[in-house]
């Protein structure tokens, strides 16, 4: 059984289809790591996400390697007669963790 799903519609160009794929795990972990710092919350999120129990996406979670909070990246652009230097650095996010 597949787990793709294609609906079709009617416009006036003709009939049009639209192929909707359910995410990966991998894909509500990321997304669950955007929304949540700590480990135990991205799993509680990205279980709901994915409909699995939170032991299995725990596991996962555990097995990828944590996002690096302090990035920063070095680079030079330009011509090699007047390269210019750039710097990218990652700034903390400023949420308020609230007391339940």
């Amino acid at each position: 059984m597949s787990k793709n799903k294609q609906e079709a519609w009617n416009t006036k160009y003709g009939a049009r289809r639209v192929r909707q794929e359910a995410p990966t795990l991998a894909e509500a972990i990321t997304a669950a790591q955007g929304l949540s710092d700590e480990i135990d919350e991205q799993a509680d999120i990205a279980a709901a996400l994915m409909g699995v129990p939170r032991d299995q996406v725990r596991a996962e979670l555990l097995k990828l390697a944590p996002a690096r909070k302090d990035t920063r990246t070095v680079g030079f652009t330009g011509p090699a007669s007047a390269p210019r230097t750039f710097v990218v650095e990652r700034k903390p996010s400023r949420r308020v963790a609230s007391a339940r």
